[in-house]
């Protein structure tokens, strides 16, 4: 029987595991976070940091796919580094900090997300580093206040916050339109649940349904499911016209 000249093509190799640097001044956080984040295949971590300056350096050198920064550390602290590190990879906060203007200022600075130690399982945590790498927004319920509470205006910001110096300008379009009285008078008009009138001002702030996802830890499928019943109490089937409805201009 003659040979076939053609063979079956081979496979293409696996991707490259993201490359992730973490920078926390605890040791032992560091050493935890280093052995949940190299057990995925596709996950390696390349490099570890004790302060912002050792973050940068690091980041220079070792070029990662993704920072994971803590906020509070000795030295330069990580707030103080993040606008330079968010010019070498995306960053996400991983921090004890819930404090809701550091939330805020690390948005504005550019993190691409914030977990709060004791939010989230280590599953959650992988998928969140895969996805700050990817460019989708990824936060911990008490980070996602945050950012609600500045979007429904400063009546109910978090009264926990210790640094009310810090600038907590949120730079989502639309967001300097949308006060808590309008929210709640909405709200009421409407008959909205609390979670359809956070998923409605998250679409109001210019979110999509994958970023919604992401800061309400949900699927995309309950993300749909919920806006199609904002929709139907609205009288609408258009985002542009629920928001305009939402904040009382249409």
């Amino acid at each position: 029987m003659p040979h076939h000249p053609f063979t079956e093509p081979e496979e293409p190799p696996p991707p490259a595991p993201l490359r992730v640097l973490v920078a926390d001044d605890n040791p032992v956080i560091r050493a935890g976070l280093t052995a949940v984040l190299s057990a995925p295949d596709d996950l390696t971590v390349v490099a570890e940091a004790d302060d912002g300056r050792a973050a940068y350096e690091a980041a220079l050198r070792v070029r990662p796919d993704v920072i994971l920064l803590d906020v509070r550390m000795p030295g330069v602290d990580g707030m103080s580094a993040l606008p330079h590190l968010v010019r070498q990879a995306p960053v996400m906060m991983l921090t004890y900090s819930d404090e809701t203007a550091i939330v805020q200022e690390a948005v504005r600075l550019g993190a691409g997300g914030y977990l709060v130690h004791g939010e989230f399982t280590t599953a959650q945590l992988t998928q969140a580093v895969r996805d700050v790498a990817a460019g989708r927004p990824h936060f911990t319920p008490t980070a996602t206040n945050a950012l609600l509470a500045h979007i429904r205006g400063p009546a109910t910001a978090h009264a926990k916050s210790e640094t009310p110096t810090l600038p907590t300008h949120f730079p989502s379009k639309g967001l300097s339109q949308l006060q808590s009285t309008v929210g709640q008078s909405s709200k009421s008009r409407f008959q909205l649940s609390d979670r359809e009138a956070e998923i409605m001002d998250l679409i109001a702030s210019g979110m999509d349904n994958r970023q919604i996802a992401a800061v309400c830890f949900i699927s995309e499928k309950t993300v749909k499911n919920h806006i199609n019943r904002i929709f139907a109490k609205l009288h609408t089937t258009t985002r542009a016209r629920a928001t305009a409805k939402w904040l009382g201009v249409a």
